[in-house]
């Protein structure tokens, strides 16, 4: 597993003092490492690399996914804040920007086995933008908000604990995201013509490609923490053609 995990402490349209920036930081990314201990991320992978504060750039990101790639199949956690087809690193002045992203395409267009990549589960702003580049570079499933992602907790505990569990992602997605819409919309009540808040809306999550992918499924040509036979890339790859959106429910 992958783990890109910079808070920055920014809280969209607030403006804070630094120190307590530098508080939110600290504590929502112990928080997100502690939660991978406490529901059994590190017993369920071999391997999980965390790229935090300093480490938190597309150089490292890059590398990090094609070093895990060479023995391992990768399950990737997007913790960051994001803007449109970009993610934000190491104090927002780190960016994966579309830029980025076409290096590493156009380096997997010409190895595929470049990379190994399973899911992609992202709590990033306006993270369905990126849902066709992620699916470009091999990913079998990807989540992603339409627009400003306002419910990044307790979405992650629950779908951390649904698919660590072995659930499917797009259930463990809705799951989250039904439970997480539940309790925003007693912050953020319905407009009185019907309408959701904005800061509902762009939270919704969509699901892009292979549905039913779980933690026990082998998608490449490396292996994952539960299983030791051999897929290859070849039989694999051809079901990413198709890209299969799901609107998580109310």
């Amino acid at each position: 597993m992958v783990v890109f995990l910079e808070n920055v402490g920014h809280i969209h349209g607030v403006n804070l003092p630094n120190w307590v920036m530098t508080v939110i930081d600290w504590v929502t990314e112990e928080y997100a490492k502690l939660l991978l201990r406490l529901l059994g991320a590190y017993r369920r992978y071999h391997r999980i690399v965390i790229l935090e504060d300093e480490a938190a750039t597309a150089a490292n990101l890059t590398g990090a996914l094609i070093d895990v790639s060479a023995t391992h199949t990768v399950d990737q956690l997007l913790l960051v804040h994001g803007q449109n087809r970009c993610l934000i690193g190491y104090k927002g002045r780190e960016l994966v920007d579309a830029a980025a992203f076409d290096r590493l395409l156009a380096r997997y267009i010409e190895d595929n086995s470049l990379l190994d990549l399973r899911m992609v589960y992202g709590l990033n702003c306006y993270g369905a933008s990126l849902a066709s580049t992620w699916l470009a570079l091999g990913a079998q499933a990807v989540n992603g908000a339409q627009g400003v992602n306002w419910l990044p907790e307790p979405s992650l505990s629950l779908f951390l604990r649904k698919w660590l569990a072995g659930s499917p992602f797009s259930e463990a997605v809705g799951c989250s995201a039904r439970r997480a819409r539940a309790i925003g919309k007693c912050l953020w009540q319905d407009r009185a013509d019907g309408s959701e808040h904005p800061n509902i809306a762009g939270s919704r999550q969509i699901v892009y490609g292979q549905r039913d992918v779980t933690i026990n499924s082998v998608s490449g040509p490396a292996v994952t923490a539960q299983f030791s036979h051999v897929q290859s890339a070849a039989a694999a790859r051809p079901q990413l053609a198709t890209n299969r959106e799901l609107t998580t429910p109310d």
